[in-house]
């Protein structure tokens, strides 16, 4: 139960708080919390069986990592509609299809950042229109091998791993487990 909240920091994209709680077992604590709007990330599909991964560069990691194309929830958009605009954005396809593979969390323990993962297929190309502060290249790779990069460690960007192997067990199976 949430007893009190004091705003530490108040940005463009995340604010912290320090909530002061009562835990289910009945103890008091002071929880630092980073709040996010949310995201959306999308497994795209194309007809050759490969997927759209990125390798983007991200200053808070050191170096470049593998992602899907991904990106923040804008005020009033619905998760779909922020999965094909990314789509569009950044790998410069529109899918005719977005199918849900669900919700990952990252770090629930201080940050409240839901990511909205969904399968894209029937992809077209289109214009993509990268914005100046991204930097990444688009590669499209078999989606087998992109889940043994994911086993292997080489891909190690937490939605990335979770909606590939969703993508690969839904494809596998034709439906999500519980």
């Amino acid at each position: 139960m949430l007893l009190s909240t004091r705003e530490v920091f108040h940005g463009r994209v995340t604010r912290l708080t320090v909530d002061t709680v009562r835990l289910p077992n009945g103890h008091t604590a002071d929880l630092e919390i980073l709040h996010h709007p949310g995201g959306a990330a999308t497994v795209a599909l194309d007809a050759k069986g490969r997927v759209c991964l990125l390798h983007q560069f991200r200053h808070a990691v050191g170096g470049r990592i593998w992602e899907l194309p991904a990106g923040r929830l804008e005020p009033g958009e619905a998760p779909i509609d922020t999965a094909g605009r990314e789509l569009i954005e950044e790998a410069g396809v529109q899918a005719s299809r977005l199918q849900s593979l669900g919700v990952s969390v990252s770090s629930p323990g201080v940050f409240t950042e839901r990511i909205h993962l969904y399968l894209a297929t029937d992809l077209t190309p289109v214009a993509d229109a990268r914005e100046a502060a991204e930097v990444f290249e688009v590669h499209w790779i078999p989606l087998a091998d992109a889940v043994r990069r994911c086993l292997d460690g080489e891909i190690d960007d937490s939605k990335t791993v979770v909606g590939l192997l969703r993508a690969q067990h839904l494809l596998e199976t034709g439906r999500l487990g519980a």
